[in-house]
């Protein structure tokens, strides 16, 4: 049965946040989504939704990791969902995974997600990685954790396969 106990939802940026800039024909960065996000899906959970940073996943640095390392750890909820690019996404969660001992919050279940195509254009698979992150923070053990396209993957247990755009097992 699920908790009652609050979700953290923590936002890094990468594709899920992006937004089309029409004059600059670019991908940027404007502000977060997830509450509208949220709102559209009907959502009733308790979500303190905190933003770290808003970056590509590509441009992430050990610094980053570090920041993200350290909401984890400062976080009183035991049930975390980061939003996070897909490229770097596993980096991000074996070092976390790896972190986790250490800065003791390996009784934390933690998950990392995020989309393959912005939510604020059609056709974008982030509300579903969205939904299946929290309703699978509720119900995993605590671990690290990638969800994305309807499956739940071990931090030490997937790959991004960039021609076909899924995460598979390894």
């Amino acid at each position: 049965m699920p908790s009652t106990q609050s979700i953290q939802l923590f936002i890094t940026g990468g594709t899920i946040d992006k937004q089309y800039e029409a004059t600059t024909g670019t991908l940027n960065f404007p502000a977060t989504h997830l509450p509208q996000l949220l709102q559209e899906a009907n959502s009733t959970l308790d979500i303190p939704i905190q933003v770290l940073m808003q970056k590509d996943s590509l441009e992430m640095t050990e610094q980053d990791r570090e920041l993200i390392d350290q909401a984890c750890s400062n976080s009183k909820s035991q049930m975390i969902v980061i939003t996070h690019g897909t490229d770097t996404m596993v980096e991000t969660a074996l070092s976390l995974l790896q972190h986790a001992i250490t800065h003791n919050y390996s009784n934390k279940t933690i998950i990392l997600t995020g989309a393959m195509r912005p939510f604020m254009l059609q056709h974008s698979d982030a509300s579903f990685n969205i939904g299946a992150a929290l309703m699978a923070v509720q119900l995993t053990p605590a671990g690290v954790y990638i969800c994305m396209n309807g499956q739940i993957f071990n931090a030490e247990q997937v790959q991004k396969d960039r021609q076909q755009g899924i995460f598979k097992p390894i």
